[in-house]
């Protein structure tokens, strides 16, 4: 099946469900404070609608299907979904309805703290959800990981890291005190926020007092990248019809010099490798240039030292090389936990708690200029799931696309769930309700923004694919 049709299925069935929970949050509440809800829609549905329990075929098929209160539909729109709750302004700018009394089942006619319930229902179902699937991912795979301290050989840092006096080799224990426990993309984000760093140098400890404020974008944009783990260049797996493969190089091989330059870590062919991209990238590049690129001479050897060849490589139009490089994981050794029925359930919650954290901290980037150009839709998303259905990974992105939903809804922008709790809280500190005009005001404003929002994330996506 086609990568993208396999990574637009996920993403498709990931946001189907976890819309619907959190539409079901909203409706949940409603229900328990028995409010009237008109509408409840799996997608947006602009014009015209693809099922509606309210539909004559449907009523014809399943005559004992009635409910007067509620219509159950699926939009075409996969950008979402709703609830309509009988006495509110929201998207669907119905203002008629509002002119009207008010009725005892409308959303308007219940006390402050049962509307606040209704509106953070949503949320809450998002981060519910995400600490059952975690929950539910150690149950069944429990968790590997790698302890910091069990990467013998420590790290490569690249000239900035080098700068601010990290050296090669050095293992990053801790920050500000603060034990480093084990290795992941998150260590990043520890040394950003840290204003000390302490590692292990040789055998002892060293602090090293950082001179400048880590900007975490810029630290992942960093090529060659900021620090990364010393791996040896073991060949993990071979596409048998790739560059390598055709050469002869197996699994298990070592990649040892590359144009006649030695290298002894994935960093050293990373740099190479970045060298003639910027060849590529120069003005005045050609063709010939081009194609002349595409050739390289690798030297290669066996594990065991029994074996060394030496090969001219043509790689193809996207310059791969058609192998897995060895990664932390397969070349030092992990640790692996199961867990219980029981020992799962707190092992999820912090697992999602430092995943919330995180993603609250990094939105400190999304006002400055670098993070409004990282901004990215439903394309961005649906690229970071794996080109093969694996269910681990499709439920651990799920979770945390999940946190993402909660994390951007409790925003406080007119339009989103935040936007409405923003202003039931100025009406329980002040006691006054703003008026209907008021609130429809607020949802333009709001609506205007999130689209706003939605044409820079597009327009980011689209800029990114053109270069």
């Amino acid at each position: 099946m086609n990568v993208v049709l396999i990574k637009a299925l996920q993403l498709l069935c990931c946001l189907s469900f976890l819309v619907l929970l959190h539409e079901g949050g909203h409706f949940g509440f409603s229900k328990l404070f028995r409010v009237r809800v008109e509408k409840f829609y799996m997608f947006f549905n602009p014009w015209f609608h693809l099922f509606s329990t309210r539909d004559k075929w449907f009523t014809r098929l399943f005559p004992f299907f009635k409910d007067n209160e509620t219509e159950y539909g699926i939009g075409w729109v996969p950008l979402g979904g709703y609830v309509k709750i009988a006495g509110m302004v929201d998207e669907s700018m119905d203002t008629e309805q509002m002119k009207q009394p008010a009725k005892p089942d409308e959303f308007r006619s219940q006390a402050v703290w049962k509307r606040f319930f209704i509106m953070v229902g949503g949320v809450l179902m998002n981060l519910l959800t995400a600490w059952v699937i975690y929950s539910a991912i150690m149950l069944a795979w429990g968790r590997d990981y790698l302890p910091m301290q069990d990467i013998k050989h420590g790290f490569q840092f690249n000239e900035h890291a080098q700068s601010l006096g990290f050296r090669n080799g050095d293992i990053p224990i801790a920050a500000d005190g603060k034990t480093i426990k084990e290795w992941s993309t998150s260590v990043l984000r520890t040394l950003s926020n840290a204003e000390q760093i302490t590692v292990l140098r040789d055998g002892k400890q060293v602090t090293i007092p950082l001179q400048e404020k880590l900007n975490l974008l810029h630290m992942l944009e960093e090529n060659p990248a900021f620090m990364t783990a010393y791996i040896p260049t073991v060949i993990d797996s071979v596409l048998p019809t790739g560059a390598m493969g055709r050469a002869g190089v197996r699994k298990g091989d070592y990649l040892v010099a590359v144009d006649g330059t030695d290298i002894q870590t994935w960093a050293d062919f990373d740099s190479l490798m970045l060298r003639r991209s910027d060849v590529l990238s120069m003005e005045g590049c050609t063709h010939a240039d081009s194609m002349r690129l595409r050739q390289m001479d690798v030297v290669f050897r066996s594990a065991d030292g029994a074996r060394q060849d030496t090969a001219r490589i043509q790689l193809d139009e996207n310059y791969m090389l058609g192998i897995v490089k060895a990664s932390p994981f397969s070349f030092y050794t992990s640790k692996h936990q199961d867990y219980s029925l029981l020992s799962c359930i707190p092992a999820g919650l912090q697992y999602g708690w430092r995943i919330l954290c995180g993603y609250v901290n990094d939105l400190k980037y999304v006002a400055s200029a670098d993070g409004a150009k990282s901004v990215g839709s439903f394309i961005t998303i649906g690229s970071i799931f794996p080109s093969v259905w694996d269910w681990q990974q499709f439920w651990m992105l799920t979770a945390f696309i999940s946190i993402i939903l909660a994390v951007m809804n409790i925003l406080p922008i007119p339009g989103l769930d935040g936007g409405h709790i923003a202003i039931l809280a100025y009406e329980a500190i002040t006691g006054h309700e703003p008026s209907d005009k008021f609130m429809e005001w607020a949802e333009r404003i709001g609506l205007f923004i999130l689209l706003a929002l939605m044409v820079l994330a597009l327009s980011n996506d689209v800029m990114r694919f053109i270069l």
